[in-house]
């Protein structure tokens, strides 16, 4: 029992030690996939916050522009006497009293016409923020994928380091033997740094796409415990252009947006047209006081109607450019359709060059490199092959890898570009 006793101390400082060792090691590396990084993007993102704020701003807009005018109440007194009467203070006997109201009244649907145009605003600033989310997906995407593809070419440098240095150190062993010159090995040893250049160069491209994509997340995730993980592969996706065209035009925001302006470019020229009109001024005053006419009429109630005499057109200019503003935004409308088209066809056209150099790298040039370069390497190793064939048969192989790599990333990236200019996600 004593012993026990006395090396509890020690056991608990142990346990603390362990806590505090596992609390100073680094926390688990976070791998997240597209869909987790897209919703997580979506809210976090500030340029996407700021657009949503200037939505609900628009949308405030649409009260400011249903209020009614104010009514106007007047109450004013005449008549105070400022001296006594026969000695006596009397300062309301004669007064006059009188209070009135007058509302102005907006003829020819003015306020629900500020109204539709408001709700017409709201609707295009919504399709911008739609169109600026679209764009910042694909942003976001490329990110993704070079991230992906970072990843990708480390790997394959890594192997072809790990590949070379067991076919150098069998080179050193034949060395040792007399079977190559030195000449030969120092050249093998010289032609290693070029591997190890590749592998230091990948590990610093990898960190930077990841950089890359945090500013994006507005995250400040160590870069050590963030990752992401996905399919690196294409697919032939077999798209039909004029389906993509249809799907386009029924889903790009900005064409959307487009044409709402107009919709709303002929609301403004109804209001414009409207606010000419003149507004009567209907009033309503009561007064207490006696008339010479009728003496003992103390309390009088009587109506005003105020018109504007409209002698000048105030309102011709911007009559003129509402109207204006009409064409211009259907032209602006003629010019966002014919981009939209012209969006789809360069990255239709793109993607499926992609896909055809894909095809041949998959069926004939990765397994040539791949055989070519065990041939000659297999062949090095027993005296078969010259140095200068066993570097060469390498390079290409490095070279083909490398290609094929690339070829995939520009092949994730144009379909992430195919989806921008259709504004739907046609390849997942």
């Amino acid at each position: 029992m004593k012993y026990w006793i006395s090396c509890l101390p020690t056991a608990m400082a142990l346990v603390c030690c362990a806590a505090a060792a596992r609390a100073q090691a680094p926390q688990a590396q976070k791998a997240f996939t597209w869909p987790e990084l897209r919703d997580r993007f979506l809210a976090t993102n500030p340029t996407v916050a700021a657009g949503t704020i200037s939505v609900s701003e628009s949308r405030a807009e649409e009260i400011t522009a249903y209020l009614r005018p104010n009514p106007n109440l007047t109450i004013s007194t005449d008549g105070t006497q400022i001296t006594p009467s026969n000695g006596v203070w009397r300062p309301f006997t004669g007064n006059i009293f009188v209070a009135g109201a007058d509302y102005l009244h907006e003829r020819a649907h003015k306020r629900e016409l500020r109204l539709r145009s408001a709700r017409e605003g709201t609707q295009v600033a919504e399709s911008q923020q739609a169109d600026l989310i679209r764009n910042m997906i694909f942003d976001l995407r490329s990110a993704f994928v070079q991230v992906l593809q970072a990843k990708a070419v480390l790997t394959l440098v890594e192997d072809n380091l790990a590949y070379y240095n067991r076919v150098l150190s069998v080179s050193r062993e034949r060395f040792k033997a007399g079977d190559i010159a030195r000449v030969d090995l120092l050249r093998l040893e010289a032609s290693q740094a070029q591997y190890e250049t590749d592998v230091q160069t990948a590990m610093v491209n990898l960190r930077t796409a990841k950089i890359q994509l945090l500013q994006l997340l507005n995250q400040r995730i160590p870069i050590d415990q963030f990752d992401v993980m996905g399919a690196f592969t294409f697919a032939d996706p077999r798209l039909n252009l004029e389906q993509l065209h249809q799907e386009a035009v029924a889903n790009r925001p900005d064409l959307r947006a487009a044409e709402q302006a107009v919709t709303k470019a002929e609301t403004d020229h109804r209001l414009a047209i409207a606010n000419g009109s003149t507004d009567p001024t209907f009033g309503l005053w009561w007064t207490h006081n006696a008339t010479s006419v009728q003496p003992y009429a103390y309390e009088a109630l009587g109506g005003s109607v105020s018109i504007p005499l409209r002698i000048f057109d105030r309102n011709q200019g911007e009559k003129a450019r509402t109207q204006l503003d009409i064409s211009q935004t259907k032209r602006l409308q003629d010019a966002a359709s014919a981009q939209v088209f012209s969006d789809v066809d360069s990255a239709y056209v793109t993607l499926n060059s992609n896909v055809a150099l894909l095809k041949r790298y998959q069926t004939d040039y990765l397994d040539q490199a791949s055989t070519a370069r065990d041939i000659i390497s297999f062949s090095y190793q027993r005296g078969g092959s010259s140095l200068l064939d066993f570097l060469d048969a390498q390079s290409n192989y490095r070279t083909v890898r490398l290609g094929y790599l690339n070829l995939v990333g520009a092949y994730l990236t144009g379909a992430a570009q195919l989806n921008l200019a259709v504004g739907a996600d046609v390849i997942p």
